[in-house]
């Protein structure tokens, strides 16, 4: 059977008969499966991302157990390190409750400029790889490595394996990865052995493999749909093959499609450089309700740097800004605009929330303000330079020196006056892409 070590990188056949430790280094970082050799899509994610960042530029963070988010009493863990996870903390999770599962925790406020020059640093070495490189999010992406054989004169498995060594030395992070014949499998598979990572699941174990995983590893169920699958007997994915499209379409709707094709391990989606994200978005959560428009507004700010933060790290424009209102009676109100041309410029993008702030806001107490940006462009197609509002030039101009200082320095390292301003409010910030 095939084996690679992920360590010394040597390689061999199955009449070697490696089992666990590497014959030339001793190492236990082995991987023998017999179809390593033929598989091509993988799926890579930075392990913690966020708090990995954190630690590799504070060394006295390292081996403790890292939160990074908001410490407001509505704060959400947005990233909690391995350490931490032992105490059973999680990203998405009240810090509160982190905080009571694990006293002894350190608490990191958010540093996206950072995050982001880290998440630019790894795709650009996944791309170095593979021009068939699929962003899903900062820290994670789909690769197809077909045909690479002759580029790297190695194994696509081998070829994965120095891809992580090199974001590992030169970035200072670590990766898990999953290979598979498809992207469904690749994704499930890079959670199975985190961190630092490499699962693989072959064409000929698919569905021994899917058999035994609860149905909310398929991809696209939530928990109300995971309720439902449950109350109808369906605990298991291999327990979905017994049914018909048509009945998983009538009975759950047009996701049964995917329910009847994913529990076979179908899944003829390519890996696409374009990516399917629908948006990019940043809310914020508050201490005590808000009524002023102009306190909403200044809280609109550190979103929208945030939004355009991870716009330029995926290389994406937006036309349409969408400004997210919560009530204090959980009532969700959205107004958007489309613009003349995309844009990935903070300043843009916290201008025109402001003004639909401003028509929105009439009385009444808000919770939670949100703001994104949606129908993408190319980067290169944002923020044209326009004769008649020379203003906007010069906008870009600051705010890519603004973004050079920050890469370098830190966040805190440059500010306008208002992100002075909406520092001093605390509250909880979430980051999403669609």
């Amino acid at each position: 059977m095939p084996w690679l070590c992920r360590d010394c990188f040597e390689t061999g056949p199955s009449e070697d008969g490696v089992k666990n430790l590497c014959p030339d280094c001793s190492s236990g970082r082995v991987i023998v499966h017999n179809e390593l050799n033929t598989l091509s899509i993988a799926h890579i994610d930075c392990d913690a991302f966020y708090a990995s960042v954190e630690m590799r530029d504070d060394p006295d963070l390292k081996d403790k157990a890292v939160l990074v988010g908001g410490k407001g009493g509505r704060g959400v863990v947005l990233a909690a390190s391995y350490e931490a996870r032992k105490f059973g903390c999680r990203s998405a999770m009240p810090m509160f409750k982190a905080r009571k599962l694990c006293p002894h925790a350190v608490i990191v406020r958010p540093s996206m400029a950072k995050y982001s020059v880290a998440g630019r640093a790894v795709r650009s070495l996944m791309q170095d790889t593979t021009p068939l490189v699929e962003p899903i999010s900062i820290d994670e992406a789909f690769l197809d490595l077909s045909g690479t054989e002759k580029l790297h004169k190695a194994s696509p498995a081998e070829t994965l394996a120095r891809l992580a060594r090199r974001i590992e030395d030169e970035i200072g992070v670590t990766v898990t990865v999953g290979l598979s014949h498809n992207k469904f499998l690749a994704k499930i598979a890079s959670d199975l052995d985190k961190p630092r990572g490499f699962s693989v699941v072959g064409v000929s174990e698919t569905l021994a493999f899917l058999d035994k995983l609860p149905v909310s590893k398929l991809w696209g169920v939530g928990k109300a749909l995971q309720r439902k699958l449950h109350a109808d007997g369906f605990n298991e994915i291999g327990s979905l093959r017994a049914c018909s499209e048509d009945f998983l379409v009538k009975r759950y709707g047009s996701i049964g499609t995917r329910l009847f094709r994913f529990s076979s391990g179908d899944d003829t989606r390519r890996v696409n450089p374009e990516g399917n994200r629908k948006s990019i978005s940043s809310e914020s959560t508050f201490g005590d309700d808000i009524r002023s428009p102009d306190a909403l507004i200044k809280r609109l700010w550190p979103l929208s740097e945030k939004v355009a933060a991870r716009a330029k790290t995926a290389d994406l424009s937006g036309r349409v800004i969408t400004v997210k209102l919560k009530t204090d009676r959980f009532q969700i109100r959205t107004r958007r605009r489309t613009l003349a041309d995309p844009t990935q410029i903070a300043e843009v993008i916290w201008q025109t929330g402001a003004e639909l702030v401003r028509k929105e806001v009439r009385g009444g107490a808000y919770r939670l303000i949100g703001i994104g940006i949606s129908d993408f462009s190319p980067a290169t197609h944002a923020d044209p330079l326009d004769l008649a509002n020379p203003e906007g030039g010069r906008v870009k101009a600051v705010e890519q020196t603004m973004d050079n200082v920050r890469a370098r320095f830190g966040d805190g390292a440059i500010k306008k006056g208002r992100g002075f301003r909406s520092a001093k409010i605390d509250g909880t910030s979430r980051q999403n892409s669609r």
